[in-house]
């Protein structure tokens, strides 16, 4: 799946703080902020939510593979269905 580490990176990558992975995965911000910090590690369907929020947002994951796990933005346009953090708002809340 992902790591803390990765996640921070993520979210450094896209300039994005903890709420905004919380609001974009549809999680709470403890679950956000506890993984982070180690103190515990979501269950499967919120750490999945995380990852895919990361990922529509143009995020890849890079698997530990000797060299060490990783983050890196994806070329090119973000998924279809992305809306940039900045644009999250109560109209486009599903």
């Amino acid at each position: 799946m992902i790591n803390a580490p990765q996640l921070r990176a993520a979210r450094g990558l896209l300039g994005w703080s903890q709420a905004e992975v919380a609001k974009a995965a549809s999680v709470g911000l403890s679950t956000v902020r506890n993984f982070e910090t180690g103190q515990s590690t979501p269950i499967a369907n919120n750490l999945a939510a995380i990852r895919n929020a990361l990922e529509s947002a143009g995020v890849e994951f890079i698997a530990e593979n000797g060299g060490g796990a990783g983050v890196r933005l994806r070329k090119g346009k973000p998924d279809a269905g992305f809306i940039a953090a900045e644009d999250l708002n109560a109209s486009n809340d599903e």
